[in-house]
């Protein structure tokens, strides 16, 4: 039997999306104003903690983790 790997962003985040700390030690103020807004994309996985490559478009952004795969802006907005 093969295990899926959880998406980027899936839930349970084991590090902060903005900062790539474990969120047991991030502290709130960590996290940018413009990310708490919503108008920053997720700079690093949740799952690894590792930097992302990220891709800005007019309507919206994509994210790649080499570990864990793409996730996109649109794909948020079914949830």
């Amino acid at each position: 039997m093969i295990d899926t790997v959880p998406g980027p962003l899936a839930e349970p985040c084991r590090f902060g999306v903005f900062t790539g700390l474990e969120l047991e030690l991030q502290a709130p103020e960590a996290v940018p104003p413009a990310a708490r807004l919503g108008l920053e994309p997720p700079r690093f996985c949740g799952q690894c903690g590792r930097r992302m490559v990220v891709q800005v478009r007019p309507d919206g952004w994509d994210a790649r983790c080499s570990r864990h795969g793409t996730v996109d802006s649109t794909e948020l907005g079914r949830r």
